[in-house]
């Protein structure tokens, strides 16, 4: 990709069923980390990368999560109401496409904290990795012995050009860390209402045009109490 993308989506209208009680009186992306909040390990990660614009999508106690961004600056916040009806990830992206323009834009979710390692920090490592004759998504991976506060048994089995397939044993030996690149045209072809990102997903795998990249630093599940033990633990230790 010749310049970085400027525009990202970050998916902030979920229930956050999985951190009750927290998330009874605080919405998820609200929960501190360290004494930051999840959402703004997200929006911080974008800005240095010079990402210009963030669409945040909104619903559970939208008006804290509206109220907390009101004094950024950077980067430009927009929202995208989702207070009537919650439209899940997929549904999120298609309401707010108009934000978007023709290029690739990078998505995350709020449940999440990437540590990064010595060589390009996550945005970068996508950006130079993007190749739209090639790709319609760009899935940011990592290897589930690197990981915190996850329980699962991986997502996606990747060949050696890169191309992404879903996992089809019991184990695969990557994981989605939340952060992509997705053409805005993939976008277009999801359906109308609430659906999953995976549909999309499962779209772009179709034509071989899946595709994930690889980071090798460190990658904290904020999803439960006990992945937000281990966040803060792994936080600590970093920081001594």
């Amino acid at each position: 990709m010749t310049h970085m993308p400027d525009t990202a989506m970050v998916l902030a209208a979920g229930l956050g069923t999985r951190m009750r009680p927290l998330t009874d009186q605080t919405p998820k992306p609200l929960i501190e980390v360290a004494g930051k909040p999840l959402i703004d390990y997200a929006l911080d990660r974008f800005a240095a990368a010079g990402v210009a614009k963030a669409v945040v999508n909104v619903h559970h106690l939208a008006e804290q999560i509206e109220a907390h961004l009101a004094t950024r600056s950077e980067p430009q916040i927009i929202f995208s109401d989702e207070r009537d009806l919650l439209l899940e990830t997929g549904g999120g992206l298609k309401k707010a496409r108009t934000h978007f323009g023709n290029r690739p834009i990078f998505c995350t979710n709020t449940d999440a904290i990437i540590l990064d390692a010595t060589g390009p920090e996550a945005c970068g490592l996508l950006a130079d990795a993007w190749d739209e004759t090639r790709m319609d998504a760009l899935l940011l991976l990592i290897p589930s012995e690197l990981t915190s506060g996850y329980v699962g048994k991986g997502d996606f089995e990747q060949d050696e050009e890169g191309r992404l397939a879903f996992r089809q044993g019991d184990h695969a030996p990557f994981v989605f860390t939340g952060l992509q690149l997705i053409s805005p045209a993939l976008i277009d072809e999801g359906p109308e209402g609430p659906f999953s990102t995976k549909i999309l997903w499962e779209r772009a795998a179709g034509r071989g045009r899946l595709f994930g990249a690889r980071m090798d630093g460190f990658w904290m599940h904020v999803g439960d109490a006990d992945g937000l033990a281990a966040a803060e633990a792994r936080l600590k230790e970093t920081a001594d």
